[in-house]
């Protein structure tokens, strides 16, 4: 796929807008909050593999959500673009007749972000599209409002995002990057592996020692050669499988095999492994039912 797929596409009727996955470059948990919640410190990037929203004129009052591609959605108000469409014409004091079709490419349960991408393309293509006029301020409240992540989905292709994940800090330095993604055929819960992980304060504060200096000095590569992530052990507790893949891939490729986010996807850094990804997915493939594709960073 391509590095520079645009992320608007107009035609006289219509705006086709693509909602990229991420994956998390570091992720660390800080420990329990007294909300209740999990405080994190993560690295994200965006990548070339998106979800599509195709907005046109509705033929009836109110939002009309199609739901369409490889993997299932829900086509109502328990759909995140449903209601960040919903929210925004609340917000504009507008209601218009709209048509929104969405392709979904990324399953979701697998740590890359989807549907939260997909509430951010929702706010960003629906604001754009109706003429709604609303500023970046109200685009992020309504974000911030339906998730935790959604806000980094509104900004550059790289971030460090902090508290439950609401508090985005733009890194602007460019990280190129080519890995091998495993999408396995799981989907994991995300408040199932936080319910299931056990924190460690030793283990933040080793790792934050050595991920705070690098990231003072934008070193986006050495922190990605670390591969940490807090909640594999808990993720793993759940999916044996998961974590006997990841010990099957770092043999046959010999390099480190990192979760992204909550699971069940994984990805291995190296544009070398293009030339090795034929037998590689293959093998993924037959011992495991796993699929994998090679992906890039995304430029926007």
């Amino acid at each position: 796929m391509s590095l520079n797929c645009p992320q608007f596409e107009a035609t006289k009727n219509a705006l086709l807008v693509r909602a990229p996955a991420k994956i998390n470059l570091s992720l660390l948990i800080t420990g329990k909050r007294p909300d209740g919640f999990h405080g994190i410190e993560t690295l994200m990037a965006k990548i070339n593999w998106y979800d599509e929203l195709l907005f046109e004129q509705g033929s009836t009052e109110g939002i009309e959500l199609v739901c369409t591609g490889d993997y299932w959605a829900p086509d109502g108000e328990e759909n995140l673009v449903y209601r960040a469409c919903q929210m925004l014409m609340e917000r504009a004091g507008r209601q218009v007749p709209i048509r929104v079709t969405l392709t979904k490419n990324i399953p979701a349960g697998t740590g890359l972000g989807s549907a939260s991408s997909d509430a951010a393309a929702a706010v960003m293509g629906l604001n754009r599209f109706a003429g709604l006029n609303q500023p970046d301020t109200v685009l992020h409240e309504i974000c911030a409002a339906l998730g935790s992540d959604i806000n980094f989905f509104l900004g550059p292709p790289l971030a460090y995002c902090t508290g439950r994940g609401e508090k985005i800090h733009p890194i602007d330095t460019e990280f190129e990057f080519s890995a091998l993604l495993l999408v396995p055929g799981i989907s994991v819960s995300t408040k199932s592996v936080y319910e299931n992980y056990l924190h460690s304060p030793e283990l933040y504060n080793r790792l934050s020692a050595k991920i705070n200096p690098l990231l003072e000095k934008k070193k986006v590569d050495s922190i990605a050669e670390i591969c940490a992530n807090m909640l594999e052990s808990g993720c793993f507790r759940l999916n044996r499988e998961l974590e006997t893949l990841k010990e099957r891939c770092q043999a046959l490729c010999g390099r480190k095999v990192c979760l992204s986010g909550s699971g069940s996807a994984m990805y291995v850094l190296g544009s070398d492994l293009n030339e090795k990804q034929p037998q590689l997915r293959q093998l993924l493939k037959r011992d495991f039912d796993c699929e994998s594709r090679f992906i890039n960073n995304n430029r926007w």
